[in-house]
């Protein structure tokens, strides 16, 4: 019930969100269906079958991380203070999370499924009634439990992504150690071996000693460094021997993503294996579709090397307040949006790749509207989880944009450092995109 009202509490953006999310699971959830309909209609074709299957798991990927990245942006299942106090902690929160991720996942099996009969031509009253009955094997029953693992695929995954990726960290326990025992009765551990004077320095530390002066003589009398003084104050100890030495500030640098080197590595794999598959004509569909996985998983790992490589850029060469800002904005982020930029130059450079092989060859093999509906369902939710990292991003960074504006920050400035940092990704992913469409295509033609 909870999730129910979060879920219809929400404001309307996040509502669409929800729905993009319910979208991309009903054309995933159409594809599933429609290979079940063709491994009905082509039951000796198991191979052609499981090729399909394998297919799916694209759009599969791209509509769990989709959902990901909606409930990671859910304003409703955000931590907030004092909702721990009324039984909303992180662990109940993350469950709000996958429970909506579930709804939103269902509602959108739901819809495929209903699609999906009143093509068949089993659901009638409504306009194209079974328009597709040969293709989706209308003369053929639907095996109810192979119809229902599929349209709960998506869901399960999704709901499960969600749970493990905001799952409440668990910190461990502090290590239990001895209690020690110091000078004059105080237990505890010390943080260092007590100085000569400590017991005069007790009530000094509630105000504030005040440093003598560089010139004067030392105190008649040869009191040491912690005497009490005839009304009980306590004197300024000496600085000398129990001077501290000055904190070091924290390194302000953020430190750059690890993964740039894999990415490269497995870049460079998979068009290997690309370029291995078309050594023979016509190129394995199995060992295409392998070449795309790696290139597209070595361009997900070094886009944020390159994002913060970006940004690094941005600052070079003496910069000034804009580009300073812009860089260390995509220095800041880059794990953020670096991820969901690799995969929509991923998915950019397939469908290029893809459109310039069959470029004037007439139709590309396998060409149709579940082709068409598959290619939709990945560079929508591709760009949708882009998106929606934008808005996680802005979100993250609202403190920070409401202090420069209290500081008399200008908005235009703060609008210029967005759009430099776009104009800086476009002209750094762009060719990149491009380059590794050119090469993947390169061995195929």
């Amino acid at each position: 019930m909870l999730a129910l009202r979060l879920t219809r509490a929400a404001r309307p953006a996040v509502q669409l969100r929800r729905l993009l999310v319910a979208a991309a699971s009903a054309g995933t959830g159409f594809l599933l269906l429609s290979c079940l309909a063709h491994a009905l209609n082509h039951p000796r074709a198991a191979d052609a079958a499981a090729l399909r299957l394998a297919w799916c798991a694209v759009p599969l990927a791209a509509t769990v991380y989709l959902a990901l990245a909606v409930a990671r942006t859910d304003p409703g299942t955000r931590p907030r203070p004092g909702l721990s106090a009324v039984g909303l902690g992180p662990a109940r929160l993350m469950a709000v999370s996958a429970l909506t991720t579930a709804l939103s996942c269902t509602l959108g099996s739901l819809l495929a499924l209903l699609v999906f009969l009143h093509l068949r031509g089993d659901l009638t009253g409504m306009p194209f009634d079974g328009a597709a009955a040969h293709a989706l094997a209308a003369d053929r029953s639907l095996p109810v439990p192979a119809t229902l693992t599929l349209l709960g695929l998506l869901p399960a995954t999704a709901t499960t992504a969600v749970a493990l990726a905001l799952r409440p960290a668990d910190p461990l326990p502090p290590p239990r150690t001895g209690r020690g025992f110091g000078r004059f009765g105080a237990y505890g551990q010390a943080p260092k071996k007590e100085t000569f004077g400590a017991a005069g320095r007790f009530r000094a530390r509630a105000a504030e000693p005040k440093a003598p002066a560089a010139a004067d003589p030392p105190p008649a009398g040869g009191r040491t460094a912690g005497a009490v003084d005839a009304d009980g104050d306590a004197s300024a100890p000496d600085p000398a021997p129990d001077a501290e030495p000055p904190a070091t500030a924290p390194d302000a640098e953020v430190r750059a993503p690890s993964g740039l080197p894999w990415g490269v590595a497995l870049v460079t794999a998979g068009l290997a294996v690309q370029a291995y598959a078309g050594r023979s004509t016509p190129a394995p569909s199995l060992a295409v579709l392998l070449g795309w996985l790696l290139t597209a998983t070595g361009l997900v790992l070094a886009a944020p090397g390159l994002t913060h490589l970006c940004g690094r850029l941005l600052q070079s060469t003496r910069p000034g307040a804009l580009r300073l800002l812009a860089g260390r904005v995509l220095m800041a982020e880059a794990a953020r949006i670096g991820r969901p930029l690799g995969v929509v130059c991923a998915v950019a450079s397939a469908g290029y790749a893809m459109t310039a092989l069959y470029d004037g060859a007439g139709p590309a093999p396998g060409s149709g509207p579940l082709s068409a509906l598959g290619a939709l369902v990945v560079a929508g939710s591709t760009l949708a989880t882009l998106l929606t990292a934008a808005v996680e991003a802005r979100q993250c960074r609202a403190d920070t944009v409401a202090a420069l504006l209290r500081l008399g920050a200008p908005a235009v400035m703060l609008r210029g450092a967005a759009a430099l940092r776009v104009a800086a990704l476009l002209a750094l992913f762009g060719p990149l995109t491009l380059g590794v469409a050119g090469l993947s295509a390169l061995p195929l033609n």
